[in-house]
């Protein structure tokens, strides 16, 4: 698969999740307290960005 999104545990021992294309890491979220929020992350990603809308910032 060339994409997909990883959660892992920082040096803080927060939950991040980082989404990756061709092992490329194209963004991370914030810290989570639990895993359970990292993936709750993830659904709602998946579920609002398709309807995400494109902006120039200048």
């Amino acid at each position: 698969m060339a994409h997909k999104f990883e959660i892992y545990t920082d040096k803080a021992g927060e939950h991040r999740v980082r989404f990756k294309y061709n092992n490329e890491i194209i963004f991370s979220t914030e810290g989570y307290a639990s895993r359970s929020g990292a993936k709750r992350a993830i659904e709602s990603i998946q579920q609002h960005v398709g309807g995400a809308e494109t902006v120039e910032a200048d």
